[in-house]
């Protein structure tokens, strides 16, 4: 085989033409990036958030950029919202390929303590049943369509808990589990289910601990990269994960944090 006959091969591995893929709190940060990457690399790509107004923006950009994009407005905690995305993106596309359940909540920042009941039903619906919910709407077009792949976006706060991040922690540590579940039972149907946990990454979402220089620093000066992460320094491996370069790789938690669980 020649250089470019390899070349060209290699390349095919990243390819998602002709792949349907739905990302959830895809308006901005990782999923945002997540989505534009995919259409890059030819995915058709349902946008999805809470908003259908920010779901029309990204997917228009994308679309002026070249790629294939739809917008499907839908929240995470309603399981009407999620029928329908699955719904659209089907009748849009004709199937599903690729889930990235991206879209998480953490409305407390504290003490365990201070996490009252309805904050911790918010919080593992958001990070635990709606990930479960939506895989299951999908599972029936991938497993027609011969199989795909789910994303779950985890945490390093799922491997160890972190201050101020109990609740969330246990959320993301039950995600990789269902992670770990799905991938076990789903196998055989040719759909392989993949979790990313990331550590601090400079989104919005992570604000509250970045925002203060000190406790930014308590969190990234002893880390081997001792900084934090980019939503692009996550994307590359959601494209791995989605695509056939990883074919043989499924139940696995995989760490973009810096080295933080080292």
């Amino acid at each position: 085989m020649n250089s470019e006959t390899t070349q060209a091969a290699e390349k095919a591995l990243f390819d998602l033409s002709g792949k349907v893929a739905i990302i959830t709190g895809a308006s901005k940060g990782i999923g945002e990036d997540i989505a534009r990457v995919f259409a890059r690399f030819g995915a058709k790509v349902i946008v999805s958030s809470r908003k259908q107004e920010a779901c029309d923006a990204l997917a228009a950009d994308i679309v002026a950029q070249g790629g294939e994009a739809t917008g499907v407005a839908a929240h995470v905690g309603d399981m009407d919202q999620l029928k329908n995305l699955v719904e659209q993106a089907i009748a849009t596309y004709g199937g599903i390929d690729i889930l990235v359940n991206n879209a998480a909540s953490n409305p407390v920042f504290g003490p365990s303590l201070d996490c009252d009941g309805l904050a911790f039903d918010k919080i593992m619906q958001a990070n635990v049943k709606a990930p479960f919910e939506l895989s299951k709407l999908c599972y029936p077009s991938m497993k027609a369509r011969g199989g795909g792949s789910i994303i779950m976006m985890s945490s390093i706060a799922g491997h160890t808990p972190d201050p101020g991040l109990g609740i969330y922690s246990v959320s993301k540590a039950s995600l990789n589990m269902l992670t770990k579940v799905l991938a076990k039972e789903w196998g055989p149907d040719g759909i392989r289910v993949n979790a990313i946990c990331p550590g601090l990454i400079k989104t919005k979402f992570s604000q509250a601990l970045w925002q203060d220089e000190k406790i930014l620093n308590h969190f990234t000066k002893r880390l081997p990269i001792a900084r934090m992460g980019t939503t692009d320094e996550i994307s590359p491996m959601s494209l791995f994960l989605a695509s056939a370069a990883s074919s043989y790789t499924t139940g696995s938690l995989f760490y973009a944090d810096g080295g933080t669980v080292i």
